[in-house]
């Protein structure tokens, strides 16, 4: 009877010690808010894989993604402090580093997390074959607040065209609701960028089918040329349903933004248990097999850029000096 009950006033100190310690873990926790975008994009898709990995990765990590209006609304909301980390994309975020009509952010980078290759989408019956086929009409260029609708304009400005004179263009409040605009015959085109991007994922997986449009290689030169800071970037073979070859395009990489104020010990242990975690992430979603501390180096517009505490540790797993 003794020994009885004194293993169960052990058990009770072993139970009332673990759950003073998940007490103390849960108020201890480090709560970060991520922005998105509108549902049917690839921001939220990414945003939600990345909280989901990052929190089961080290349990003092609780981050709620959010939908925003996206990349336009993300930096001013970062800049508030309104939002603690914020999905960019890369044409967006450019204007924002460089002060291109507006002041320079003093937002930083946490990690690159995907290339984005912008492509045009229509229905695979579609007569339309090449950009300039699309002149005249009905596009859809993406969300209200997102970046497609940026990169657009500067691969269209490349070409001598512009969005909003040579097409009529439509601008959405939900981003998942283009394709079916296509598929219905109210608009010819859907323009959208990245791989596994839910949008070109719907139009390849209906029964009208999809073909995509990109810039041809002299027009993917013309562009370069006048918009140096895209990058030429590749759309792999088998990226879709029915996409046998590969398609070269131009586009840019897309960032985890962060606000400026974010204490450097807290933006090194995101960047620690981020890259500890690439492996999970990439299994979790393809796209983002290119979130890697590499790629977020070569990604940064100056290496400035990057979060402090997110240069702590690059420096010491040996990716920067």
């Amino acid at each position: 009877m003794r020994f009885t009950a004194m293993v169960c006033l052990g058990l009770a100190m072993l139970g009332g010690s673990a759950f003073a310690q998940q007490r103390e873990a849960t108020i201890n926790r480090i709560t970060i808010s991520l922005g998105t975008a509108t549902p049917g994009g690839g921001f939220p898709l990414y945003g939600d894989a990345f909280a989901r990995v990052m929190n089961d990765a080290d349990s003092a990590l609780a981050i709620s993604p959010r939908n925003t209006k996206g990349s336009n609304e993300n930096i001013p909301l970062l800049e508030k402090g309104e939002l603690d980390l914020g999905l960019v994309a890369g044409e967006p975020a450019y204007q924002a580093f460089m002060g291109i009509d507006r002041p320079p952010t003093r937002v930083k980078i946490l990690t690159a997390i995907y290339s984005s290759p912008g492509l045009f989408v229509v229905r695979a019956d579609s007569p339309y074959k090449a950009i300039r086929d699309l002149v005249g009409q009905t596009v859809v260029f993406g969300a209200k607040g997102s970046g497609l609708p940026i990169m657009s304009r500067y691969m269209l400005d490349g070409l001598g065209l512009k969005q909003d004179e040579d097409f009529k263009a439509i601008y959405l409040d939900r981003a998942g609701d283009g394709p079916a605009m296509v598929q219905d015959g109210r608009a010819a085109a859907l323009w959208g960028a990245g791989i596994g991007w839910p949008g070109f994922e719907a139009m390849a997986k209906s029964s009208s089918g999809a073909r995509f449009i990109a810039p041809s290689a002299d027009e993917i030169a013309q562009v370069l040329a006048k918009h140096s800071f895209l990058k030429a970037l590749t759309v792999p073979a088998g990226s879709y349903p029915n996409q046998s070859e590969p398609i070269d395009s131009i586009g840019s990489w897309s960032f985890v933004l962060v606000r400026d104020d974010l204490p450097d010990d807290v933006a090194y242990r995101l960047a620690k248990t981020l890259h500890g975690a690439e492996a999970t992430l990439c299994k979790t979603l393809a796209q983002a097999c290119e979130t890697t501390a590499a790629n977020t180096v070569a990604a940064a517009p100056r290496l400035d850029l990057i979060h402090p505490g997110v240069m702590k540790y690059f420096k010491e797993i040996g990716v920067t000096k």
